[in-house]
């Protein structure tokens, strides 16, 4: 089982921007940011092949003002989010232990979950 821990979040105003970082405990295939607004089910916002490649992957509704990176070294992902907005306000979610063969966008690909950050943006 991949240990997931993740760092940053908090509450910036519109237009501002925060980084999240998620380390797990062995590398796997892929790694990825999931949110979920109250009362909204999980969705993806972006990931990225941490092994065999770099590429990276995002929802429309993120494509543009965050990105997804990378530190093979430490097992490390980070999610630099500019130019946020009050309907990014989520919980923020890191996914790993990807199983190969399904889409990178659908929770069930993943086997490992983080404890979740909460990103608040304000208007």
């Amino acid at each position: 089982q991949v240990q997931l821990v993740e760092s940053g979040g908090g509450l910036v105003q519109a237009g501002g921007s925060l980084r999240l970082s998620c380390t797990g405990s062995r590398i796997t295939y892929a790694m990825g940011w999931f949110r979920q607004a109250p009362g909204k089910e999980r969705e993806f916002a972006a990931a990225i092949r941490t092994y065999g490649g770099r590429d990276t992957y995002y929802s429309d509704s993120v494509k543009g003002r965050f990105t997804i990176s990378r530190d093979s070294a430490k097992n490390t992902i980070h999610l630099q989010m500019d130019s946020l907005k009050p309907e990014d306000t989520a919980v923020y979610y890191c996914a790993a232990d990807f199983r190969v063969g399904r889409s990178v966008q659908s929770a069930t690909a993943y086997g490992a979950w983080g404890q979740g950050t909460q990103v608040t943006v304000s208007s």
